[in-house]
């Protein structure tokens, strides 16, 4: 068997460079869902931008892009069910925006103040919203992988038969003993989940050559009993066909899959990172002639779905609608300090009411951008 032959070790492509597709393998989507794809791409990057520049001003403390990453997240949160759920890494949040969470609910999540669900409680980035399923991850990626099959589990255990739960990790995560138990839990119990591995080929400035001795990521899913395939992370219909197989077999009660997603992280791991200390910058032009949304906009391009206008009108107006969110984030308050020490008991002990009318007592913390 070759790698061609073998979809754990071969790489599963629909798009070509040039815009053309493999016709055997297209799946065929209709007008409508190819430019909203493109326009949900085209909306994180613009996001991306703006936040990494407001983070350099020093409104927010961190972020992380997902520039060269943005196919994923995006067919991911089109294929999804209302009441599926969602366990991200890094660079998935953007599945929150496509299932229809607020923007600027999003971004005070960023700012962390009262407009934010999690009451200013996490670190930037790190995004979550019950209204859309979705968790939030911790900084040290690798809970959320049993975490999500947990929850498949659960769905399965309650016979929720149409519930399905996506994991997300990194390259660097299957390092992680959390990736180990996720992975032989899925493939003992079988429940209805896909775990996707965003293989971008650095864990912060760890590459993939000293991660792992295995041909591929996907490979390892063999050993847990896991169908695993290998398809190329920055080719949109590819994923669309790879993703949408798997889901629907694990609502069918199959099992779940394994999914190792090639792409690259254009950018630096976050605006903590300088990515010139490890890498050189040939590897990462040549990635960025990869680049998911370009190739992508020239299979639209070549079906005369975008032109010029079109395409900066659409920019145009999802560059408005961030800058309006952004503005409007920003005139709100820091949560209110009382709040800091709600939601841990149902009924507050005396040592924690002391340390509140302490707290309270304090002077005023200053007001954000101050």
């Amino acid at each position: 068997m070759t790698t061609d032959d073998d979809p754990a070790l071969g790489l599963f492509q629909v798009l070509r460079d040039d815009g053309s597709v493999d016709e055997a393998r297209d799946p065929k989507l209709d007008d409508a869902t190819l430019l909203r794809l493109f326009r949900h791409m085209l909306n994180i990057r613009i996001v991306d931008e703006r936040m990494l520049a407001r983070q350099r001003q020093g409104k927010v403390g961190f972020y992380g892009a997902s520039t060269g990453q943005e196919a994923t997240p995006i067919v991911t949160g089109m294929l999804l069910h209302e009441r599926d759920w969602v366990f991200q890494a890094l660079r998935e949040g953007a599945i929150m925006l496509v299932r229809g969470f607020p923007l600027e609910t999003w971004l005070a999540q960023i700012y962390g103040n009262d407009a934010d669900v999690a009451k200013g409680r996490q670190m930037p980035m790190h995004m979550s919203g019950k209204a859309v399923n979705h968790v939030s991850w911790s900084s040290c990626l690798g809970p959320q992988l049993p975490q999500a099959v947990g929850m498949a589990w659960a769905a399965k255990m309650k016979g929720h038969d149409d519930v399905i739960s996506v994991a997300f990790t990194g390259d660097g995560a299957t390092s992680e003993p959390d990736f180990h138990a996720a992975m032989n839990f899925a493939g003992v119990y079988r429940p209805p989940c896909v775990i996707v591995c965003q293989n971008n080929h650095w864990a912060i400035s760890v590459p993939v050559s000293k991660q792992t001795a295995s041909q591929t990521f996907a490979i390892k899913a063999r050993a847990y009993g896991l169908p695993g395939i290998r398809v190329d992370g920055n080719d949109v219909l590819a994923l669309w066909a790879v993703l949408s197989a798997a889901f629907d077999r694990a609502r069918r009660g199959e099992g779940p899959t394994f999914v190792e997603a090639l792409t690259y992280r254009i950018g630096a791991h976050s605006s903590s990172d300088d990515p010139t200390r490890y890498r050189s910058e040939e590897e990462v032009e040549r990635w960025r002639q990869k680049d998911p949304i370009a190739r992508f906009e020239r299979y639209l391009r070549a079906r005369g779905l975008v032109t010029d206008e079109s395409r900066k009108a659409m920019e145009d107006e999802l560059t408005a609608e961030v800058l309006a969110a952004i503005r409007a984030v920003e005139v709100h308050p820091w949560p209110a300090r009382e709040e800091l020490l709600d939601d841990v008991f149902e009924e507050r002990p005396w040592h924690l009411e002391e340390q509140r009318a302490e707290l309270v007592a304090g002077p005023e913390a200053p007001k954000p951008g101050h």
